[in-house]
């Protein structure tokens, strides 16, 4: 375990006072919140700087391997509560600020979540970025500096709307500018190869080039010596200014090259719906991809004189296929920079890259069209077409004649570049994120590829960062572990079984709920500060937060609600747990139909506040969170007390968000799913709300011929549903919905909502019978925490690090 970080208060303030007045020209009256905000993040950030300084030596002595991880999104949320309490400086930090009439919570609500990600895999990476420092990992993240992160998204009657999310003016205080790591990328033009001393030249000519400035952002471990450093890439154009056109009033053709170039950095996941889209994600790719490896590469010679031993000293992880691009980058600069011959290169770009994988939805695999990345990355291109030609020459050795196999292994196939098969043949290994999906993507989108390497393929379960989503987010529960077992859980997620034999503790099960009934009250009093949701306390809270896709099954949690309310609008005495239902999540800018159930949902919301029976209003509530982020789920997980992780059976790779509920004591209700199988596993049946279709009985049931209209001829209760949608809510019909799940093109229902429909209602009425029982719910409620630290990101970066990348701490 690394030193603790020495910070007394006197020197807090004055490191405090002294940025106030170097920076801001302000003494300590005339600050405003904001100032003090960026004054002590700058205090932190020089702590940061200093540790990394410290580290950096120790692992250039050391010449141990080091792990570069790429990933096109990263979704940090706030960085100012996390490193000041991995750094453990709170106390001296609120002392000095006593002084401001101000504690850190409040300086907290200064920093915007940073707008560097979207989903699951942003924050898994962010979730790995943490415990890689934590366990002194020594590590580097690549991404992108977004200008504007994904949108920031406003309801506005029912439809979502999406609004620019800049973030920079409160979140750049964070960045160090790195003029002296800057990097030039190519683009478009034309190859020229030619042969000149026994040897194949290639000149990239007649190309646009965009310069890669880097920013880096520090992200500390807890209690330990190791800074992970994240290096996110700025574009701007390579050119002067164009002082003729300006002088000659034509403005806009002198800004035009710098404002093309600045765009490939201006948006995290622009809309791909056109070409132009296309264009600017495929080039996002590259720019990522190539500043990157040149930037391994520099510091690698600098550090070696030579790159023989780069598998042996780097290990290069693409989180996805977005930086697949890094397998033919990585030959181009080993070939046409520095000289190696194809072979000798292909063998050091297969054992120095790795893959994770994040999908089974092959639909949700990326392909490129051939013909964009032969204009936009014309060397890129020829060397894809050579790995592919040299790898179906292979395959054909191993299975001639067998066209249909080798065309699904191909690279370029039908027009397309297949990314997947591109990150699956240049990678030393390849792992799901899941046992579930493991399998799954062995026995389907790769089986053909497991049948040649299944040395290549293997799990790493995914984990959180547990020190925030419990530690941070819930000091109350973690003072009670702590009373419990000591605190050495903290370091040591694993140390969290203990808590399991304090199940039949009455005093411990007390607080369980009380503590949990505190949890509910400050979400409900955040959100009608910040929002104007208003929750009540008293009702259950059963919560679905997650990207808003028709796989995920919103809908589904939809349809129980629509039963719910027509049974209480037909008997509003009817004796059930008063409810309510909390989404959070963000449908993609084209995505109309994930934004029709957002509507759905919202105007479902609005028909329930304005029933004029009070009873109904009671016993039901339906609220949907504007622009759900990691800030919004660090207050929602904790109150929350049902878990929804009710995707269809074999399509969720893993989840993480379920992991997350877990070890703040919510109870899930899902299907064995993604990492809910191995949550069942380690929680136990009796502790976790399982039902519906498994993955097998999804694919037995397609084959059979799946006919959704079944179930609404057989139940009722779905008949209703169907009718109740027809019929509509605040004024407007979603038949639309209702055609969806009957008679849908070019298949209804296409994720089984009204098959595993029957199932969860049953399922929901066992678990709303356990929640009466108070002490059966808190000893439920403990034993997932107990059963939570197997999911730990920890567990996560050690297993990556013993099975893929070879890679020790650095101590």
């Amino acid at each position: 375990m690394g030193e603790r970080i020495k910070l007394t208060k006197k020197e807090a303030g004055d490191a405090i006072k002294g940025k106030l007045s170097r920076f801001f020209g302000v003494n300590d009256q005339e600050a405003t919140s904001e100032q003090l905000y960026k004054a002590v993040v700058m205090v932190v950030r020089d702590i940061l700087l200093e540790k990394r300084k410290s580290y950096h030596y120790k692992v250039k002595e050391a010449q141990g391997k080091r792990v570069y991880y790429l990933c096109m999104e990263y979704l940090l949320g706030r960085s100012l509560k996390n490193n000041v309490y991995n750094l453990g400086i709170g106390d001296a930090l609120e002392g000095a600020l006593k002084a401001y009439n101000t504690n850190l919570e409040e300086l907290y609500e200064n920093e915007p979540d940073a707008g560097l990600g979207n989903g699951g895999l942003g924050r898994l990476a962010a979730c790995f970025m943490d415990s890689l420092a934590s366990l002194d990992y020594p590590t580097m993240g690549y991404s992108l500096r977004y200008e504007y992160g994904l949108f920031k998204q406003k309801i506005v009657d029912g439809w979502q709307m999406e609004l620019p999310d800049n973030w920079l003016p409160g979140g750049e205080v964070w960045l160090t500018q790195r003029l002296d790591k800057a990097f030039k990328v190519k683009f478009d033009g034309y190859i020229v190869e030619k042969w000149e001393e026994g040897r194949m030249r290639v000149e990239h000519v007649d190309a646009t080039e965009v310069e890669a400035g880097p920013y880096d952002m520090m992200i500390s471990g807890k209690d330990s010596e190791a800074v992970s450093v994240l290096r996110l890439w700025s574009a701007r154009s390579c050119k002067s200014f164009d002082m003729r056109s300006f002088s000659e009033g034509d403005y806009m053709r002198c800004v035009r090259e710098s404002g093309e170039a600045e765009l490939l950095t201006k948006v995290l996941y622009p809309s791909d719906n056109h070409f132009e889209g296309k264009s600017l994600r495929l080039k996002q790719q590259y720019l990522l991809v190539s500043a990157s490896l040149q930037n391994i590469l520099k510091m690698h010679y600098e550090r070696y004189g030579t790159f023989d031993n780069l598998p042996d000293k780097a290990s290069i992880h693409i989180n996805d296929t977005h930086p697949a691009l890094c397998i033919p980058e990585l030959m181009r600069l080993l070939m046409d920079e520095h000289g190696y011959d194809w072979d000798t290169a292909w063998n050091m770009v297969v054992r120095t890259v790795a893959y994770t994988n994040h999908t089974v939805m092959s639909e949700a695999l990326e392909k490129w069209s051939e013909d964009l990345i032969a204009r936009r990355l014309p060397r890129i291109y020829s060397i894809i077409k050579e790995i592919n030609s040299r790898f179906c020459a292979q395959m054909w050795q191993l299975f001639p004649g067998d066209w249909d196999k080798i065309n699904r292994m191909s690279i370029i196939s039908y027009g397309q570049v297949k990314m997947a098969n591109l990150s699956v043949i240049g990678s030393k290994k390849i792992n799901g994120v899941s046992a579930l999906h493991s399998d799954i993507i062995k026995e389907s989108i790769f089986k053909d590829f497991n049948d040649v390497y299944p040395e290549r393929f293997t799990n790493v379960t995914n984990g959180i960062a547990y020190r925030r989503w419990l530690c941070q987010s819930n000091p109350e529960l973690t003072s009670l572990i702590s009373d419990c077992i000591g605190d050495g859980f903290i370091k040591d997620g694993a140390q969290l079984a203990k808590f399991a034999q304090f199940a039949t503790d009455s005093q411990v099960l007390q607080r369980i709920n009380e503590i949990k009934s505190t949890k509910k009250k400050q979400l409900a009093d955040y959100l009608r500060r910040y929002t104007d949701v208003k929750l009540n306390p008293d009702t259950l809270f059963d919560v679905q937060a997650k990207r808003m896709h028709e796989y995920k099954r919103q809908l589904l949690n939809v349809l129980h609600i629509i039963d719910l309310y027509e049974e209480l609008k037909a008997n509003p005495n009817l004796d059930i747990q008063p409810q309510t239902f909390i989404f959070g999540a963000k449908a993609a800018s084209g995505y109309y139909f994930a934004k029709q159930i957002i509507k759905l949902i919202c105007y479902l919301a609005a028909d329930i506040d304005k029933n004029p029976n009070k009873l109904i209003r009671e016993k039901l509530k339906v609220c949907y969170i504007e622009n759900y982020s990691v800030t919004v789920a660090e207050k929602l997980m904790p109150a929350t007390e049902v878990s929804e992780q009710i995707s269809q059976a074999g399509k969720e790779a893993s989840g993480t968000g379920n992991m997350k509920f877990m070890i703040n004591g919510a109870l899930t209700i899902g299907t064995m799913d993604g990492a809910n199988v191995e949550m069942h596993a380690s929680v136990g049946d009796e502790n976790i709300y399982i039902f519906g279709l498994r993955a097998n009985e999804v694919e037995e049931l397609w084959r059979k011929g799946y006919n959704s209209s079944y179930y609404y001829n057989t139940n009722p209760r779905l008949r209703r549903i169907i009718n109740s949608l027809k019929l509509g809510y605040n004024g407007e019909s979603f038949a639309f919905v209702a055609d969806y799940l009957l008679t849908g093109s070019p298949v209804a229902d296409p994720y089984m909502c009204m098959a595993d429909f029957a199932d969860y209602a049953q399922k929901r009425g066992v678990m709303l019978g356990d929640y009466k029982d108070r002490t059966l719910w808190a000893q439920k409620s403990l034993r997932n925490v107990a059963a939570s630290g197997v999911f730990s990101s920890d567990r996560s970066i050690k297993e990556y690090a013993e099975n893929i990348w070879d890679l020790k701490p650095v101590k």
